[in-house]
């Protein structure tokens, strides 16, 4: 019973993805020439998320400014979930909703990008992000999922939606990870050349 209920959750994972890599190959590909313009004209992406998003940010920071699969140079990334010292400042003075927003304005400029991951589309210190990058004349990487919540209406054409069709929250944060490598990949394709087979 339980080996069937495993069986049917990679069942479920694998479909998802099969269905998304039509749905959402366009939307990635967008993503990926918005950030690859960022940092190749000395930009930053900044990152945010909640829970398993913030982990997912983290990640995607870790990918850029470590490496992904291959040496190249240091890309600019900064993970907004991750110092402590200002998210309980910023939570205890303010309002928790004002965690990543405030960051965003301290630290976005023109040409850097907002990477804000949110699988209901309706986190509101993620949606205050969204509305801080616009001020600073930031292009938003969107990541959610279950149709997009209050993200639609936050987003501006020059911006990029990447919404995974799904309800299930476990589902949607597993291809918002294949999200993230798929960024990581076709960055690195675009600044160093398509890598060769090692089989």
């Amino acid at each position: 019973m339980m080996e069937q209920r495993i069986e049917q959750h990679f069942i479920d994972s694998a479909d998802l993805k099969y269905q998304c890599a039509q749905v959402l190959s366009k939307p990635i590909a967008i993503a990926i020439q918005a950030i690859l313009a960022c940092v190749t004209s000395g930009g930053k992406v900044l990152a945010c998320g909640n829970g398993g998003s913030a982990a997912d940010a983290q990640h995607f920071s870790a990918e850029f400014v470590g490496r992904f699969e291959r040496e190249r140079p240091e890309l600019g990334a900064i993970a907004l979930t991750t110092d402590t010292s200002i998210l309980t400042a910023i939570a205890n003075d303010y309002d928790f909703s004002s965690i990543f927003s405030r960051q965003v304005r301290a630290l976005g400029q023109s040409g850097d990008v907002l990477l804000a991951i949110t699988t209901s589309g309706n986190s509101a210190n993620v949606l205050a992000a969204v509305e801080a990058a616009h001020q600073r004349d930031m292009v938003v990487v969107a990541m959610t999922g279950r149709g997009g919540g209050k993200m639609n209406q936050a987003l501006r054409d020059t911006d990029v939606h990447i919404c995974v069709p799904h309800d299930r929250t476990a589902r949607v944060q597993e291809v918002h990870l294949l999200t993230i490598h798929c960024i990581c990949d076709g960055v690195d394709a675009q600044l160093m050349g398509d890598q060769e087979s090692t089989v």
